[in-house]
């Protein structure tokens, strides 16, 4: 049987694994009426995407729920595949033009496609190679994009029947703008930002009259589009001027005064602009009152031809400033006052968003919304944390039609074509001359809301999609809980007539340790490949599960990713361990009834299944973290650091029934760690199970998932383990405390009932091994020896004799020394923090320090005492 190397190193093993599990089929899926399936689709990152800690996140945990589920004989499948991501892809492609010297404008829709197409072959495939390398089970051989042949036509195939149903519609609306783009986005792509800027208070005169109106306005530029000034019909300053006209300086248009119960007349001056082509309250005026709606800006957010000469061509900015001075010069400014607001930001642009009047489609919501809605509150749906069904049923519950055009030429263009009057919409061009298609293409969001169904080629009723349809299990960010999820939900009831899945797991956000939230622009986040070759990979999914908890935000550090390295190299030297001490080779039999085993066995068998429970109970709450800490405390501290400790002495046992016993049930428990592992580690335990698994066993990756044994679960070997547990560790303590050198072995007196002594008896080898004893006395009428340590066990006494295993005197010194320094840092500290001063100016973290200080070297004071006490 070959030795594991002494140190384990991942770099040697991750891509061999990988590239095997590949090889022999593990990952692909199909339809088989003898097994249950369990799909995942994978949230497609968008294709100009590259790996990041929330996808080594998210990714980790949908393996984990694959891997468990193929391992449990389900049919799994997860299906992996990109976004065409229209704006943040038509982004690169236009930069990359530039680099060449080209511009968007200079190219025909069609060339600017070839680029587009170029592009995606060149640096698409990317993050799906990342992926690969993070260990995910993806069945590769289905993998999609959002602009696959068979996945465009599930897209234009939906915009046809819900077009045909009256469910899309095209109509003039004011719409989010971004200027970077010149596109239309949606609401949720509109990030607001507090902007500290000025209040501009503008006096319009009345025409008729010695009156004036004056406004207060943040976007002095948009009173160019005024057509009306509002006032609130019970406002008595102002109800005298309803019906009048006031003349718009620098225009020369002459306005109405309307009254609208919509105006506060509380806020500002009580007169309120009215811009209907550039602000959403403003539109609903216009409709209302049937204003004029004066489009003043160009669609990359200059001013346009409708606005007096001078102002033409400029930017929104630079005509802010240009009509403040032309109006002040008029004497139109009656004061300016800072103010901060909240501006609405493009996400993909950064930059300040229009309210644009223009055409473009839209989607009714109300009648897809309303099944979705009933299948989350009915619980056919189930949100984790659940607390996110309030967050959807508010969006739901308030939704309005999706604008769903992009003024984009990357994308599922509209299937729509006009020939003069006559419209016609369908997945297959019209027949005849003169048909002119609509230039917009579809918000990538709705294309990826068919995600689950679009996968498997629907609208064609294919065994694939009556198989693996619906999903069981989506794996996604909180913050696209409105762009897809909510969707996916519509669009399976729209079109199935079926939810699309189970379950909904959001994921945490990550931040950094000053509490930020990872990004770019901070430069906070960590390269994942480079964490990857520091701690191997297996050591940064499993690091990140521990520091995960389900509906909290995840405080990034590289110490947890140290733990997670610590217990890989832990396992393995666990299992070189045992591995070595196999003379015979791997035992040919297996644990079959716990009855004739010795306490040890008992225990560790009953623990290990104990840990199987928790671990199922766990994972099927969607806690990732706990079910990682069960196998981190089972794997380290009842295996490694007790049955390993115990097996030490009994390996080599003279009583062969005894050391077969061991072995036997260490290799038993050691497989059972891998197999609970496997999801959270692949690499390390496929490795490891290549040296441990039984004769003919398949690989780890297809190894059954652990089944409990009950008639195992022993709560008496337990209870009696962990008094046994409690001695050596009691043992231990003083030990360290003292000072006593570890190859110099001690004597141990117990004063212990009749049932305690029973039981320590009987392990007295494994007490005697792991304490480093020479004796043990065990007897209910023991008296202390002169000059011991003590301690006190589930009501037993227990004395280790301290004469001849130190010195005492020099011990004792070493003691009051130590006491001494202590006493001085102890007053200096005392008299800092009871300094009011410096608790004032000090820096918080400085003052968290100091007392944490104070707190350690008082435990420290008061462990020297007792020590002292102890030598008396």
């Amino acid at each position: 049987m070959p030795e594991l190397e002494k140190v384990y190193q991942p770099q040697s093993i991750e891509d061999r694994w990988y590239a095997e599990w590949l090889e022999k089929g593990y990952f692909s899926g199909h339809p088989n009426p003898e097994k249950i399936p369990y799909t995942i689709v994978i949230p497609p990152p968008n294709v100009t995407g590259m790996l990041t800690m929330g996808h080594v996140l998210n990714n980790t945990i949908q393996d984990i729920l694959i891997r468990k589920a193929r391992m449990e004989g389900k049919e799994a499948c997860w299906i992996p595949g990109t976004d065409h991501a229209s704006i943040a892809t038509e982004a690169k492609v236009v930069k990359m033009l530039a680099d060449r010297g080209l511009t968007k404008d200079q190219l025909s829709r069609e060339e600017f496609l070839n680029h587009a197409w170029e592009w995606k072959a060149k640096y698409g495939g990317i993050i799906i190679n990342q992926l690969k390398k993070l260990g995910c089970s993806c069945d590769w051989d289905r993998e999609r994009f959002t602009m696959d042949e068979g996945y465009s036509r599930a897209v234009l195939e939906a915009f046809v029947r819900l077009y045909r149903k009256g469910l899309i519609y095209r109509g003039h609306r004011l719409v989010n703008w971004c200027p970077v783009s010149k596109s239309a986005i949606s609401d949720e792509e509109v990030i607001h930002r507090e902007v500290v800027g000025h209040l501009w208070y503008l006096r319009y005169d009345v025409l008729d009259s010695e009156e004036s109106v004056v406004v207060a306005t943040t976007r002095p530029e948009t009173m160019l589009g005024d057509t009306a000034i509002a006032i609130n019909p019970n406002d008595d300053r102002f109800r005298h001027l309803i019906g009048k006209t006031v003349e718009l300086p620098l225009v020369g248009r002459k306005i109405p005064i309307i009254a609208d119960d919509f105006v506060d007349p509380e806020f500002g001056t009580g007169c309120v602009k009215v811009t209907p082509a550039h602000d959403p309250n403003d539109f609903s005026m216009g409709e209302t009152h049937q204003l004029e709606f004066v489009q003043i800006l160009n669609e990359d957010a200059t001013l346009n031809d409708n606005v007096p000469e001078p102002y033409r061509g400029l930017t929104r900015e630079a005509a802010r400033e240009q009509v403040v001075k032309d109006l002040d010069a008029l004497g139109r400014i009656v004061k300016i006052e800072d103010y901060t607001h909240k501006v609405g930001f493009s996400e993909r642009g950064q930059v300040p968003i229009e309210y644009y009047f223009t055409e473009q489609w839209f989607m009714k919501m109300d009648t897809l919304a309303a099944p979705a809605l009933e299948a989350v509150n009915s619980g056919k749906i189930r949100f984790h944390p659940e607390h996110w069904v309030k967050t959807f049923n508010h969006w739901m519950e308030n939704i309005r039609d999706w604008c769903i055009s992009r003024q984009l030429w990357w994308g599922h263009r509209i299937p729509v074509w006009y020939r003069g009057e006559e419209i016609y919409c369908g997945v297959e061009p019209p027949e005849g001359e003169g048909w002119v298609q609509d230039p917009d293409v579809l918000d990538t969001w709705a294309s990826s809301w068919l995600w689950p169904i679009g996968v498997h080629n629907w609208p064609d009723d294919s065994k694939d999609l009556t198989y693996f349809y619906p999903t069981d299990a989506l794996v996604t960010g909180p913050d696209i809980i409105f762009f897809w999820v909510a969707r996916m939900i519509m669009a399976g009831l729209e079109f199935r007539n079926d939810i699309p899945f189970k379950d909904v797991y959001f994921t945490s956000i990550l931040r950094d340790a000053q509490g930020r939230k990872f990004s770019k622009s901070l430069g906070n986040s960590p390269n994942p490949f480079d964490l990857f070759e520091q701690y191997g990979t297996d050591a940064v999914r499993f690091g990140i599960m521990l520091m995960a908890p389900q509906g909290l935000d995840v405080l990034f550090t590289n110490s947890r990713l140290e733990v997670g390295r610590n217990f890989m190299n832990k396992l393995w030297n666990a299992s070189r361990f045992v591995l070595m001490n196999l003379p015979d080779g791997l035992p040919t039999d297996s644990v079959r009834s716990v009855d004739s085993l010795d306490l040890p066995e008992r225990w560790i068998l009953s623990r290990y299944q104990q840990a199987i429970v928790k671990l199922n109970r766990q994972l099927d709450r969607f806690y990732f973290n706990e079910a990682a800490k069960v196998i981190y405390e089972f794997t380290w501290n009842d295996f490694c650091d007790w049955y390993v400790e115990i097996a030490k002495t009994r390996f080599q046992s003279p009583d062969e029934n005894s050391a077969r016993s061991a072995r036997v049930v260490a290799v038993h428990v050691l497989r059972g760690i891998l197999a609970m592992l496997h999801p959270y580690a692949p690499f390390i335990t496929e490795e490891l199970w290549s040296s441990i698994r039984p004769e003919n066993a398949q690989d780890l990756i297809v190894s059954p998932w652990p089944k409990v044994n009950p008639d195992w679960i022993d709560t008496s070997a337990e209870q009696e383990m962990t008094l046994v547990q409690d001695v050596i560790t009691a043992v231990r303590t003083i030990r360290g405390q003292m000072n006593i050198p570890p190859a110099r072995k001690a004597d141990l007196v117990l004063r212990a009932e009749k049932t305690a002594a029973s039981i320590l008896h009987r392990q007295e080898a494994v007490i005697k091994s792991l304490g480093s004893l020479d004796t043990i006395t065990i007897d209910p009428h023991a008296l202390r020896p002169p000059q011991s340590a003590t301690a006190v066990i589930q009501g037993l006494e227990l004395f280790l004799p301290l004469e001849g295993l130190i010195d005492i005197d020099l011990e004792r010194k070493r003691l009051q020394k130590r006491q001494h320094e202590l006493n001085g840092h102890l007053a200096g500290l005392q008299k800092k923090l009871g300094n009011e001063k410096f608790l004032e100016r000090a820096p918080r973290e400085v003052v968290i320090r100091e007392k944490q200080k104070l707190a350690d070297m008082t435990e420290e004071m008061n462990k020297l005492t007792a020590n002292l006490e102890l030598l008396e």
